[in-house]
């Protein structure tokens, strides 16, 4: 194809139809739907919105400018999965699908991460994951699928008797996730939070999701201004580095100044507890703040780094998304970020770790992704998700050194 046809194959995507909402548009299908792929949503989408709990009215009601408008293409999009027939036979629906669960996945993963933090502000991450885990792993999330009768959408009734438990998992995760994304896409991230508590009816406190017994750290308050008397020379020296360095703290309108007093003095606390590295209070209270910093900005830092792909490739699988979603946030590139700006030479060490990373500099990259990560998970609790694309893409600049494309 030459380069005027695929310039017009792309101008007449239905991806390049929404202006107002490029992420939505990058997820729509390349194609406009066909009669058999309009068949299949007059046979079958009325029946998922209901399992779902939407209103089953048509789509002529609602305004074209409105996410929700789309919503019946990407719900017939997330059902279409490798093994079903549309898929086999439309290489357009094949892709729309793949890109719906690769986005699904990391917006399952930040939604719980967000509600299980809050709700147990004492964990650490490592309890969170097992919670996660223990409502979303491969083995639970068809009993979920077929509590809302959404089973019969993805299988067809002879086949699901016929399918080992091994054959039918995966399918089903794709489709999840894919649901997830369609959800989120259309409606945000709060509708997931009624769609997994209230439709397919997640218990958080379920005997199979609770985590291990593990050691409580004691809330005690080793990073404010004043401790015993002492200030902190970390705050006195390098604090005002860092802010300088990062652009903080942001210009902001509140209407009560007392807010913006009380958001700026959460960022200084939170940056001090982000250049603290573990091993500097190894068993203590400040390394478990810095955990669930590097928590939520690791959950944070990849969709958006997946929302930015979607909308630059627009014709790519959600394999190739993936793999190259995966180069791009090696632990080595993103520790170089943190490096070339010279932020790496402000984190506080254990003293031994200090020798280790003498002798051996590599492990330094370890240190230094975490570092970030707790950056981009206090710009998100503070500001919100326009401040860690300005890190990510402005700042720090992750797509300036690309690695070998996959």
């Amino acid at each position: 194809m030459d380069d005027k046809k695929l310039a017009q194959k792309f101008l007449d995507s239905p991806q390049l139809s929404l202006k107002s909402f490029p992420l939505l548009s990058s997820c729509l299908p390349s194609r406009y739907l066909g009669e058999y792929d309009k068949a299949w949503m007059e046979d079958n989408v009325l029946e998922a919105k209901q399992a779902l709990g939407y209103p089953l009215e048509a789509l002529d009601s609602i305004s074209q400018n409105s996410p929700a408008a789309h919503f019946d293409t990407l719900l017939y999009l997330a059902f279409q999965h490798a093994d079903s027939d549309r898929s086999k036979k439309s290489k357009y629906v094949r892709i729309g699908h793949s890109r719906l669960a690769f986005l699904g996945e990391f917006v399952a993963s930040l939604t719980l991460a967000e509600y299980f933090l809050q709700r147990y502000p004492r964990e650490a991450p490592a309890c969170i994951r097992e919670r996660i885990f223990g409502l979303t792993n491969k083995r639970l999330l068809p009993y979920w699928i077929k509590v809302v009768s959404l089973d019969n959408l993805i299988f067809p009734y002879d086949d699901i008797i016929k399918m080992k438990r091994h054959e039918r998992e995966p399918v089903v995760k794709q489709v999840f996730f894919a649901l997830m994304a369609a959800i989120y896409l259309c409606f945000g991230l709060t509708e997931i939070y009624r769609v997994l508590f209230e439709v397919f009816g997640m218990d958080p406190d379920a005997e199979d999701c609770q985590p291990k017994a593990r050691r409580q750290l004691e809330d005690i308050d080793y990073v404010s201004s004043e401790y015993e008397g002492k200030q902190l020379t970390w705050q006195e020296i390098v604090a005002y580095k860092i802010l300088q360095a990062l652009g903080y703290p942001l210009p902001m309108s509140d209407t009560i100044p007392e807010a913006t007093e009380a958001r700026n003095i959460e960022l200084g606390l939170g940056l001090q507890l982000c250049f603290l590295h573990p091993s500097k209070y190894k068993f203590e209270h400040p390394r478990f703040c810095f955990e669930r910093f590097e928590y939520v900005g690791q959950n944070i830092q990849d969709i958006i780094m997946a929302e930015r792909l979607l909308m630059k490739h627009l014709d790519a699988p959600g394999y190739w998304i993936k793999e190259k979603h995966r180069r791009l946030l090696l632990n080595r590139l993103c520790g170089r970020y943190l490096r070339e700006k010279g932020l790496h030479k402000f984190i506080i060490y254990g003293e031994e770790r200090i020798q280790t990373y003498e002798e051996n500099r590599k492990l330094r990259n370890i240190a230094s992704t975490a570092v970030q990560q707790a950056l981009h998970g206090l710009a998100y609790t503070v500001y919100g998700k326009p401040e860690v694309r300005r890190l990510m893409f402005e700042y720090f600049d992750f797509e300036r050194v690309m690695p070998k494309s996959p």
